[in-house]
């Protein structure tokens, strides 16, 4: 079975960090979702206008078609509501794992007002807190990032155990 493993929480909490390092860990492709926007989704965040479900509709397709046609892999996506997680299982062409990196608005603004390059601006981070829907533990492990990263990859390794590919 090829893991399709869906690394998920707000902006800023540390996905592409944490992808990555998975990655290396399992020795298996890692993919920011952010890179599957469109351009003019990325246009509305970069002007500080939060996305709307019409706007995210075709982006989860797109995130749920690369781990169908390109598992085992990491992808990161903020996956916010459990209708995002839902689109991506059905069309993903297996199991889905989600990790929900979760912190509070304080460490994540922190985090994101110390990041250089990224169109996703600080002052959208309340209205991604506001569309979050945490899942429960049916739904996904939840990983606190007020932890050394190390601590955060290992909690998930073995939370996913051993060698899930």
């Amino acid at each position: 079975m090829s893991l399709r493993l869906v690394i998920m929480g707000v902006a800023g909490c540390g996905k592409s960090t944490v992808g990555a390092a998975l990655s290396e860990q399992l020795q298996i492709p890692y993919e920011d979702g952010d890179d599957l926007h469109s351009a003019d989704a990325v246009e509305k965040m970069r002007a500080g206008i939060p996305l709307g479900d019409d706007d995210r509709w075709p982006w989860l397709d797109r995130i749920a078609n690369t781990l169908e046609r390109d598992a085992p892999l990491i992808i990161g996506c903020s996956a916010l509501r459990r209708s995002y997680r839902d689109r991506i299982r059905a069309g993903a062409g297996g199991p889905v794992t989600f990790v929900h990196l979760a912190g509070d608005r304080d460490l994540i603004a922190s985090r994101m007002a110390s990041r250089a390059g990224h169109y996703m601006p600080l002052s959208l981070l309340d209205s991604q807190f506001a569309t979050l829907e945490r899942p429960g533990p049916d739904e996904a492990i939840e990983v606190t990032i007020d932890q050394p990263m190390d601590a955060i990859i290992e909690q998930i390794l073995s939370t996913l155990g051993g060698n899930p590919q």
